[in-house]
């Protein structure tokens, strides 16, 4: 099976174990999946996340976080496609939901949130909103 978008892929994979209530969940491992999941980590959506290896393929283990009986991840959106790449400006990065949500970007200085992004003066690629 070969999925053209890796990254919707695990979008979707952590959006149906929040609302099945698992406590963790696996994919498969890659660079950008793992960055995603670190910057998830450092805004606190997620609890924890490690690579390991499991029959020979690489895989990332995602550990969820809920608050009582709220996720703390309210919900994801996939911004830039394969089909559709979104690049904005550093001047055009916008708040998520008011600034209580975070924009996930792929930029010259590697992988970080529309926040740090707009702070280090560079644009990107958008590849996900999480709040």
């Amino acid at each position: 099976m070969s999925l053209t978008d890796p990254v919707a892929d695990f979008l979707a994979r952590i959006r149906n174990a929040i609302r099945a209530r698992h406590q963790k969940l696996d994919v498969p491992a890659s660079k950008l999946k793992t960055e995603i999941a670190r910057i998830l980590k450092e805004e606190g959506y997620i609890s924890n996340y490690k690579t390991q290896e499991e029959e020979g393929k690489q895989i990332l283990r995602v550990y969820l976080k809920y608050g009582g009986t709220e996720s703390a991840i309210r919900d994801l959106a996939r911004i830039s496609r394969p089909g559709c790449r979104v690049y904005i400006g550093r001047d055009e990065i916008k708040r998520v939901q008011g600034g209580l949500g975070i924009s996930i970007m792929t930029t010259p200085k590697g992988v970080m949130t529309g926040r740090q992004a707009r702070r280090e003066g560079v644009g990107g690629e958008v590849l996900c909103e999480v709040w």
